[in-house]
């Protein structure tokens, strides 16, 4: 990996960089996607299955769309009994962290006759977007599904690309059931957002959509926004790892390439005090690439997205870390709970040298599902948050309205909007 000296003008320079991989850098294929929107939105059933016709090589049916409770049966009959095991452990987990972040309605009541509060309700129903294609991530479908299951959403559906046979990927099946999923339906790409988003004979409209996908996924999303709610305009992966002198090469190096594997727009970024450990990391790394089974790919990503930058002091470090906002941000350091306080934007982070990123991938409870591309300057992770609106409650006694109406009409009044303030005023009429 290419070890830098860290600048500020460097900095720039590699944020600049780093936002050529945003998805609004994608306008290109705008224009493709708008098509297929509008033709699934016009013709219904009919587009969306001769779009999957199309693109994934299926022919898909009425009849066929939906996946059946026997294709539900066929799929853990095919599904290792021991990784049917290992979801359930990971739901566990992600089911009793996601419990947590649970919202309640509240009602403040005054003895001057007044009544204030908010109702939170859960949305009716989501869709969850899930890929196929090259992609199995089961673990994707467990971080989209549960937090919308204990928001208590009333129809959590699901649409995925079918493979060659028609059929959907059986560990995919397997973590959606497990999961709590009430529909599958075999569909992907553009034309499947927009199935959820408009509605078919076949598929009801969703009130949001969530799920990670390609490019075209991604700005179909970004489309149908407004029309439906979405959770983001998910780009590529990333990590950022923060480490002083005490950090393990090794570990360093292994938990870079976690992200660089994803895709060769993956970026995989070091931060480091220590001019000794950036030479160690960036060895182990050459040693681990040549190992790994996505060696090619993990090679394009660093050679296009991969720094090791060595600060001269840990302000500079952690100055850097807060601009670059990474999705997943390791800090691995002497004391790491006294650096984590120092961190303002970052989707998720994994403090000391046993917590690697992919803890958060599978398993620990907290969402993978982050905000990329700098994001996570005003975005959060997915969370129960997501799949509920807030409703404020308002209630005034005639006389909790007395005390204070001519404060409204002269509010009113300022703002010349003489309707709102004789909607106060006929209430005291003389």
């Amino acid at each position: 990996m290419r070890i830098v000296n860290l600048t500020r003008k460097e900095r720039e320079n590699i944020l600049e960089n780093l936002l050529k991989r945003s998805p609004n850098q994608y306008g290109k294929f705008e224009d493709t996607v708008n098509e297929i929107l509008q033709n699934v939105k016009e013709k219904g059933d009919k587009a969306l299955f001769e779009y999957t016709k199309q693109f994934d090589g299926v022919k898909i049916t009425p009849e066929t769309v939906l996946v059946t409770d026997e294709e539900m049966e066929e799929a853990y009959t095919m599904v290792d009994a021991h990784l049917v095991e290992i979801i359930r452990k990971a739901l566990k987990n992600i089911r009793e962290y996601h419990e947590k972040q649970v919202r309640y309605s509240w009602f403040d009541s005054k003895p001057d006759g007044t009544l204030l509060g908010q109702k939170v309700t859960a949305l009716e129903r989501v869709g969850v977007y899930v890929p196929g294609g090259k992609a199995v991530y089961p673990s994707s479908v467990l971080m989209n599904i549960v937090p919308a299951k204990v928001a208590g959403v009333d129809k959590i559906i699901m649409t995925t690309p079918p493979g060659k046979d028609g059929k959907v990927y059986p560990v995919t099946l397997v973590a959606a059931r497990e999961a709590g999923v009430d529909e599958i339906y075999k569909a992907g790409g553009a034309q499947a957002v927009g199935a959820m988003a408009y509605g078919t004979e076949s598929m009801k409209k969703v009130d949001k959509i969530v799920g990670p996908g390609n490019i075209f996924v991604a700005l179909a999303k970004k489309a149908v926004y407004g029309h439906v709610s979405i959770d983001s305009i998910a780009g590529p992966s990333e990590i950022l790892v923060l480490a002083d002198e005490t950090a393990n090469p090794r570990y360093v190096a292994a938990d870079l390439l976690s992200q660089a594997e994803h895709d060769e727009m993956a970026s995989a970024i070091l931060v480091t005090t220590s001019r000794e450990l950036a030479e160690a990391v960036s060895k182990e790394v050459d040693g681990f690439v040549k190992e790994l089974s996505r060696g090619e790919i993990i090679q394009k990503s660093l050679d296009s997205y991969g720094y090791i930058l060595v600060a001269d002091s840990m302000e500079d470090a952690i100055e850097t870390a807060n601009e670059i906002a990474s999705e997943h941000l390791e800090i691995v350091t002497k004391n790491p709970f006294d650096i984590m306080t120092k961190i303002r934007n970052a989707g998720a982070i994994f403090l000391g040298e046993y917590s690697s990123e992919p803890l958060g991938d599978y398993f620990a409870g907290p969402n993978h599902v982050l905000p990329t591309n700098g994001t996570a300057k005003f975005f959060s992770p997915l969370s129960v948050d997501d799949f509920v609106k807030k409703s404020s409650i308002i209630s005034y006694s005639k006389e909790a309205l007395e005390r204070i109406h001519k404060d409204i009409e002269d509010f009113a009044a300022a703002e010349k909007l003489t309707a709102h303030a004789n909607s106060i005023a006929v209430r005291f009429e003389k």
